[in-house]
């Protein structure tokens, strides 16, 4: 089959979030399974890995206006059990010259209905240029979402994309793409879309909306989130449609490059070690200590994070809990940015836990290399996650995931219990009493070191690596091929 696939940010070249590694990994696992793959992107002019050469360029209508698209060619590099696919990136210095890929700190940049509706019609364009006729255009989030509305609209009579299904992988239904209502017709389409079964929201344009609408298929990056968001308490105010849609609907989890996360063969560690020997394990404890500047004592655990600070992701709880957490024999590294609110207590807390407690505000990839694997456990309490990864990372470095039951994080933690089975420790009330009882069960076991290396052998010994999910993505392709298509 011919695969399309469509996305605002690819690993190694754009990123901003788990998408970035879904698209760089995904594609590459599927064309190992046989099927021809071809990725395309926007061309952004801080990619991290310059891409050269002169483009093709098409004239893409949005509205009354024509802007042209330059479009380029690269690869996205081999990974594990994957094979190098070809990417497309597509370029406008007018829409994709800019510092960041969605917003600045003052917020979105207000033409991203006119940048992704730019992105959404080129990808199809340059499709038809390059002569990939796809049988499966596979769309994910609300950037690419409206590509499935100008198939089942505007292009439902062409003969070049007759056949082809289009699939929606939603990988946070949180962010939706909302817009004025006027901006349906600014994109091109008619504004008869502005109805409640089709893109209007309470007032707004909804990107995502319209691609929930007029897809083939719809999946979720797990089963349970797949599940959580036909209810109104996760559904975002789309659990109507969604239920409505619920036998297009699946759930396949997302899986894990182990060729970047390893802990036998990572670059970034102090000290490599497996499952048959573990001894690496404290030296890289001791050299992430060192890089936070926080004291080494053996024996005590050591809690990391890597996270946005947001509200979502459990915050919440931490700034409620800290307190009380800080009284434990316990050490906690934290690593992310987000909302101002969490930049500015963990700023406050700098010296009253400096023995305990060290935070940097930023990303950085190797850290977060070094956190995985210098940590005993690692966190996550968030009130809602679609899948997770870090989770799955922190299974293959011996670290013991501690997450609240939602989402991804439920599919893949399961419950430590007295016959030595589970990997991690999960909780279900979203409270902070809720979190301190799983970490205090955390902190007992990890007294027990006989039963805590069994814990952390169970956890190594999980396969999360991509092979499984794109096996999942291929069967649910062509599953999709049987469907009578959407008009």
């Amino acid at each position: 089959m011919n695969i399309l696939f469509a996305s605002s940010e690819v690993e190694p070249f754009s990123k901003t979030g788990g998408l970035a590694d879904v698209a760089g990994a995904l594609p590459a696992a599927v064309a190992a399974r046989g099927h021809e793959v071809a990725v395309m992107t926007p061309r952004y002019s801080g990619l991290r890995k310059p891409v050269k050469g002169k483009g093709v360029k098409i004239d893409i209508a949005i509205g009354s206006n024509i802007h042209t698209a330059e479009i380029i060619e690269g690869a996205i590099p081999a990974s594990t059990g994957g094979a190098e696919v070809p990417i497309f990136f597509i370029g406008n210095e007018e829409y994709f010259d800019r510092e960041e890929l969605y917003s600045t700190p003052e917020g979105d940049y207000p033409d991203n209905h006119l940048r992704f509706a730019f992105f959404a019609k080129a990808l199809l364009e340059t499709a038809r240029e390059i002569g990939f006729k796809p049988d499966i255009v596979h769309l994910n989030d609300w950037q690419s979402a409206i590509a499935a509305v100008y198939l089942k609209t505007i292009s439902v009579k062409d003969d070049f994309f007759g056949p082809t299904r289009t699939l929606l992988t939603i990988h946070n239904l949180g962010y939706q793409g909302l817009f004025e209502p006027e901006t349906i017709e600014a994109v091109g389409l008619p504004q008869s879309l502005f109805d409640v079964e089709a893109m209007e929201f309470y007032g707004k344009a909804n990107f995502l909306k319209g691609g929930i609408v007029f897809s083939d298929a719809i999946n979720t990056v797990s089963r349970k989130y797949a599940d959580e968001i036909q209810t109104p308490e996760l559904g975002a105010g789309l659990d109507g449609i969604l239920k409505k849609r619920a036998d297009r609907l699946f759930g396949i989890l997302n899986g894990v490059d182990y060729a970047n996360w390893n802990p036998e063969t990572d670059k970034f560690i102090a000290a490599n070690y497996s499952p048959g020997d573990m001894s690496g394990k404290e030296s890289c404890k001791i050299d992430l200590l060192a890089e936070f500047g926080l004291p080494y004592n053996p024996g005590k655990p050591l809690i990391g994070m890597i996270s946005r600070l947001a509200g979502q992701k459990g915050f919440d709880l931490i700034e409620k809990a800290l307190p009380e957490l800080m009284i434990r024999d316990v050490q906690m590294v934290i690593l992310g940015t987000g909302e101002k609110r969490y930049h500015d207590f963990f700023g406050s807390l700098k010296d009253e836990y400096s023995e305990k407690l060290a935070v940097k505000l930023t990303y950085d990839n190797a850290l977060a290399h070094k956190i995985e694997a210098g940590s005993d456990m690692f966190l996550m309490p968030s009130l809602y996650e679609p899948c997770g990864l870090n989770q799955m990372y922190s299974l293959k470095y011996g670290t013991v995931p501690i997450v609240r039951a939602t989402g991804g994080l439920e599919d893949t933690i399961t419950e430590w219990n007295a016959n030595g089975d589970g990997n991690g420790f999960k909780f279900h009330n979203y409270s902070p009493g809720s979190m301190m009882k799983s970490i205090d069960d955390a902190l007992k076991l990890f007294m027990d070191k006989s039963s805590w290396r069994k814990l952390e052998a169970n956890g190594m010994a999980g396969d999360f690596s991509w092979g499984s999910s794109a096996r999942s993505y291929a069967e649910l392709y062509e599953k999709m091929m049987t469907f009578g298509r959407l008009s």
